[in-house]
């Protein structure tokens, strides 16, 4: 069965990183069980070099991180530790402020709340809305995770939106035993309690899999406490040797305190303080999904995957009127102004069918794979009313509400793509994609303007239809079986947001012409292994990112107003570089002293605006130079990691604006941070783990906003240890 050969080479690009082959029928149990105890120490990226049974993969950039592998603090999932070994990815860190789920971008590309990416647990989508407010409150605990998959551009073709390519978080659905329990008790600065467990199961024809985790933190600032519980559970049914069907279900229910934004002088002073002691946050969320995978036979598997989200996100703050300078004092009548309420409700439905059928030309094996989509979803944005004066995580509205907005979004979408091999040694994938999307708006919205108390009644079943295509080709020429040479040009976009196509003050206009930003994307590069020495991926890219939305100012009448449109256009090139040297049990073939290998993960980013009112202005949040050096030791049961990590800095605004004020724009400064994980295998149940991140206590942060969490400064969190005590049985 192809897709059982798949979760066998998983095992050896677990252990070795090695190309990943899935083509091969003659690879065993046994042989994988050797490999993972052999190449344990060359944990660095691998990647997926033909098909994962689902998708194409040949030619194109993509990575895999196996977590088990991996010295981290996971219980925060610490982006920086666990995913920053990915050249060129840029994190916006705001477990300080307000959202626990760090978001990431690569390439230059808006990293703030991975807006750009298109975010996924085991194949399906998990972002609020991809179509109309694509932002990540909920990821799977790392704790869960078996493996993560990164594709970068190229992943329009196959996933669709967004620009900045796909991520996919596997949670771990492995268990060999009636029942497997998995327990991760971790304690640390700031009040880090972590309660993590996992119940697995086989019976006959029955997998099982769940997850329970309990996560409290008092927070690095003032006013910054946050509990978090994520469930999870599945079961599937193997219907016969060839088909196998399955439900899951996520849940994730948080409150976090936000501390508000600080302005330039008070990070300073004091980055842990905080002004603000009212602003509230909470993003219950649910996911339903099944799926179903048949194998029609041995060249031919069907793979079909349903899902349904159903989620909220409420906030109630006093930030928004106010610089965050300025403290939220007492009135006149002996209380506080009251708070702005503003609740998001997400209704996604999302259904995917593929098809991978590989047959023959000349005995060489071609991959033919399809796709068809159908997604549905319903989003309202209610805001403006007026919340309590008081203190406590109060989402009641005490006015009705000033904009009540319906959200409508239908897209059909297929593909087709097909990997020729030519003599095993070239592959070429040709593809192209179709979209079809319709966006319907409903509702008001009420903007008082100055000099009139008149109602302003934006959106009336207004709708927006459009059809593109998408195409893309890659390239890859197989030097031996591991190392390859791979080039790719591919098409992607991302869908025209709500916020968007709603006005946003009482004399704004829209552009009726506003088209959906895209990208043209271009990844050349050779990446391989050499014995048990060196692992490596060197590529170049460049991106041509279409149609960028923002703001400029128009003139009507001697009356200046805002107007949204397409501002212009903006190129992003540069270098993406890993490479990982086994020194002790590789370059010294010896194991007398242990295991040690080090590694360089660095990305140089030169993303500029060529078009529009920015022409010649640096694109925000898009540091030049981005690197991680590391160093991983392991001796008998103890296993040690240390990882520097380098940002250049980068603007907060198109502008290119220095200093503001009230912190909202300017200059995101440089920083480095050094990371310290090991760990202590006792037996086979029990494992003790202990680190220190931001060893140094570096004073630094990744986001200067204009609205929540903020507005102003949002610190990244100071020196922070950490115990973890993990039970297996």
């Amino acid at each position: 069965m192809r897709k059982r050969n798949y979760l066998l080479s998983s095992a050896i690009l677990y252990s070795s990183f090695i190309l990943a082959q899935n083509q091969s029928d003659s690879i065993n149990a046994t042989l994988n069980e050797v490999e993972v105890v052999h190449y344990r120490t060359m944990n660095g990226i691998g990647h997926i070099s033909k098909d994962d049974g689902q998708v194409i993969f040949a030619g194109k950039k993509n990575e895999v991180l196996i977590i088990d592998t991996l010295e981290a603090n996971k219980s925060i999932n610490n982006t920086r530790q666990i995913i920053g070994r990915l050249p060129g990815l840029n994190i916006i860190e705001t477990e300080s402020g307000g959202f626990t789920a760090n978001g990431i971008g690569f390439r230059g590309i808006n990293p703030y709340q991975s807006i750009e990416t298109n975010t996924r647990q085991n194949g399906y989508n998990i972002a609020a809305d991809i179509y109309g407010y694509n932002e990540s409150y909920y990821l799977p605990p790392m704790e869960a995770v078996k493996k993560i998959i990164i594709l970068r551009g190229a992943s329009g073709l196959a996933f669709g939106p967004q620009v900045g390519g796909m991520i996919n978080y596997e949670i771990n659905r492995d268990a060999q035993k009636p029942i497997e329990l998995n327990s991760v008790q971790t304690v640390g600065s700031y009040g880090l309690l972590s309660q993590f467990t996992a119940i697995n199961g086989k019976l006959k024809k029955w997998n099982y899999y769940s997850f329970l985790k309990y996560r409290r933190m008092e927070g690095y600032r003032k006013n910054s406490q946050q509990t978090q519980w994520s469930g999870f559970a599945g079961i599937q049914y193997n219907i016969s040797q060839n088909m196998k069907a399955g439900i899951e279900y996520t849940l994730f229910r948080n409150l976090v305190q936000m501390p508000g934004g600080l302005n330039d002088s008070l990070f300073n002073i004091d980055p842990q303080q905080s002004l603000r002691s009212r602003n509230w946050l909470q993003t219950p969320w649910n996911i339903v999904s099944a799926y179903w995978d048949y194998t029609i036979s041995k060249n031919t598997q069907v793979h079909f995957i349903s899902s349904y989200a159903f989620s909220k996100r409420m906030l109630v703050w006093r930030n928004e009127d106010i610089p965050p300078q300025e403290k939220d004092t007492i009135g006149t009548n002996y209380a506080y102004e009251p708070r702005e309420v503003v609740i998001r409700t997400f209704n996604n439905f999302n259904n995917e069918l593929r098809l991978m059928h590989h047959y023959s030309i000349s005995s060489y094996q071609q991959s033919l794979n399809i796709g068809l989509k159908y997604a549905y979803s319903h989003s309202t944005k209610k805001h403006d009313a007026e919340g309590t004066t008081g203190s406590d995580p109060d989402f009641t509205n005490v006015t009705d509400w000033g904009g009540n907005m319906h959200f409508y979004t239908t897209n059909y979408a297929a593909y087709i793509e097909n990997n020729f091999n030519i003599q095993n040694k070239l592959y070429i994938s040709p593809g192209i994609r179709t979209e079809y999307l319709v966006n319907t708006l409903n509702g008001y919205d009420k903007n008082k303007a100055k000099d009139s108390n008149e109602d302003k009644i934006y959106a009336n079943n207004s709708m927006h239809k459009r059809f593109f295509i998408l195409t893309g080709i890659a390239l890859q020429y197989n030097f031996n079986e591991s190392t390859n040479l791979y080039a790719n040009y591919h098409q992607s976009y991302r869908p025209i947001t709500y916020g968007d196509l709603t006005p946003f003050g009482t004399i704004a206009k829209i552009d009726p012409n506003l088209k959906d930003p895209s990208s043209d994307n271009v990844d050349v590069g050779i990446r391989g292994r050499f014995k048990n020495i060196l692992n490596f991926d060197i590529s170049g890219f460049y991106m041509y990112y279409k149609n960028k939305i923002g703001t400029i100012i128009k003139q009507q009448d001697t009356i200046s107003y805002y107007f949204r449109t397409n501002t212009g256009a903006a190129e992003h090139r540069g270098i993406e570089s890993y490479v990982e040297i086994n020194i002790l049990n590789g370059l010294i073939p010896t194991m007398s002293y242990g295991k040690l290998s080090i590694y360089n993960s660095y990305a140089y980013v030169l993303a500029t605006y060529v078009k529009g009112k920015y022409a010649g202005k640096d694109v925000e949040y898009a540091p030049q130079h981005i690197e991680r050096v590391g160093c991983n030791y392991t001796y008998k049961n103890f296993s040690l990691n240390i990882q520097y990590s380098y940002t250049s800095s980068s603007y907060a605004d198109a502008a290119n604006t220095k200093f503001d004020v009230n912190g909202i724009e300017g200059i995101i400064p440089a920083y480095s941070v050094i990371d310290v994980s090991s760990s202590l295998q006792i037996n086979k149940q029990i494992k003790f783990s202990f680190g220190v991140n931001n060893l140094s206590d570096t004073k630094y942060f990744t986001l200067r906003t204009d609205e929540y969490p903020g507005p102003g400064i949002i610190p990244a969190i100071g020196r922070m240890f950490y115990g973890t005590i993990n039970f297996k049985f």
